[in-house]
């Protein structure tokens, strides 16, 4: 029997590779990475840069030599997938020694997603990076500790963004933010925005909003200012994050349907539209829990959860991957924020809800014990399912897990009225009595009826 082949070993791919091995131990699996690396803590690498993670290896989670060694999986660096015959069960690979062809049983596509690269004039210089592999996380962290830049540069204001304006201030130099929307983290509501915007102009970050960067220019090769309309901003380094793109292309070659967002069309199964075909991870659609609808929110959970489920498949058990909210958290220096579902009321209207939302106030403790900040949430519901839709927090503790109580809400199609009885824990140290999660449901559900 020809093996199961696995294009990608990230994540999604190896996660499918441990789980089938482990149910078919007999069965050869090959997976084929055409980097260096494999399953490596992608969403740790801002905290390498800033230093809090002291050594590159920790990023790595197994070495290649376990999956070879311990798990029996034929994992070939440096091997790229140029195409797919879907019909002839064969897959193409260009290797060091030159190309082949690999038959295979089953299939997994889970290429992952790239950094986008805005055609900014001089994003060939020196000192303009991106930040998604291991290569450019080790390529800043190095510049950054060699080079000494007195004034950096951060094109974005996302997930990567945010994070990266708090590694680059540790290294005690000028952080310019520039971001095109009128706020950071967008995906997070205006009111969670404001906040954080608030905190990093504390902290001394310069932010430039509703600010679209036009390129970069450069002494010779180097990087040594931002343009912006007629002005110039002058950094010695600027890191690009502008979102990530799906990579798509070798699916949507072979014939693959891709969705509407762009990434690999998938069911619920994880199943592509060619026969014995898999995909998973941020090159693949999901579905929304909340709409129903593909979507595309390329998170680490996602893509392992998703391919430890096409594994379980493959190895003959059915096993959905799972629906996605979009639960996210991000840290900003002191400030934690989080997100789940829908959180914005135009977003749900464009859905075909009839949204209603409360922004509260509450307590990450009991009021009299030492230490209690403040929680700010909105939470999003529909007036005539009455269903929870999504939430936003922020605050300085207690933020980050507590979004979590609203995402379990929406995977069950807890209502409003649910949401506020909850059995949630309380002890003063961690929580008042009523959760400001239960309090912020208990005002919501009192708009609603």
């Amino acid at each position: 029997m020809d093996p199961i082949v696995i294009v990608g070993g990230d994540a999604a791919g190896m996660s499918a590779a441990s789980k089938f091995k482990r149910e078919h131990p007999e069965r050869d699996v090959v997976v084929f990475e055409k980097g260096e690396y494999v399953s490596y803590a992608a969403c740790g690498m801002p905290y390498y840069i800033k230093g809090a993670v002291e050594e590159f290896d920790d990023l790595l989670r197994v070495s290649p030599q376990e999956f070879v060694e311990e798990r029996d999986i034929d994992l070939r660096l440096h091997h790229e997938v140029v195409g797919i015959d879907a019909d002839a069960h064969e897959v193409t690979v260009a290797a060091p020694d030159g190309e082949f062809t690999q038959s295979y049983d089953q299939l997994l596509v889970a290429t992952g997603a790239r950094a986008i690269e805005p055609p900014f004039e001089g994003m060939e210089l020196d000192g303009v990076h991106t930040l998604h592999s291991l290569d450019s996380a080790k390529a800043v962290h190095d510049a950054m500790r060699t080079e000494s830049p007195s004034a950096v540069a951060i094109v974005g204001g996302g997930y990567v963004g945010i994070e990266m304006a708090e590694a680059f201030d540790a290294y005690d130099v000028d952080v310019h933010l520039f971001e095109m929307l009128p706020h950071v983290l967008d995906p997070f509501g205006e009111m969670v925005a404001e906040h954080v915007e608030d905190h990093l102009r504390e902290e001394g970050i310069h932010l430039h909003l509703d600010t679209a960067v036009d390129g970069f220019t450069g002494d010779g090769e180097t990087l040594d200012g931002v343009v912006v309309g007629d002005d110039t901003y002058d950094v010695d380094l600027a890191l690009v994050g502008v979102g990530v793109a799906p990579n798509a292309e070798l699916a949507d070659e072979a014939g693959i349907e891709l969705g509407e967002t762009g990434a690999i069309a998938t069911d619920e199964f994880g199943r592509t539209s060619a026969d014995d075909v898999f995909t998973a991870g941020d090159c693949a659609e999901a579905r929304n829990v909340v709409t129903g609808d593909a979507d595309y929110v390329p998170l680490a959970l996602t893509a392992n959860r998703a391919g430890r489920a096409i594994g379980q498949t493959m190895a003959g058990e059915e096993t959905p991957v799972g629906d996605i909210a979009g639960t996210a958290a991000v840290k900003a220096f002191e400030l934690e924020a989080a997100r789940t579902g829908i959180v914005d009321e135009e977003d749900a209207r464009e859905a075909g809800f009839d949204p209603v939302s409360v922004t509260i106030k509450a307590s990450s403790r009991a009021h009299y014990y030492p230490g209690a900040k403040p929680i700010h949430i909105t939470l999003v519901g529909d007036r005539e399912s009455k269903r929870v839709l999504g939430a936003a927090m922020v605050g300085r503790e207690g933020v980050a897990k507590r979004i979590d109580t609203v995402a379990a809400a929406l995977h069950s199609g807890t209502t409003v009225g649910e949401l506020e009885y909850f059995d949630l824990s309380y002890a003063p140290p961690f929580s008042p009595t009523w959760d400001p999660v239960l309090t912020a449901a208990k005002v919501l559900n009192g708009k609603l009826d």
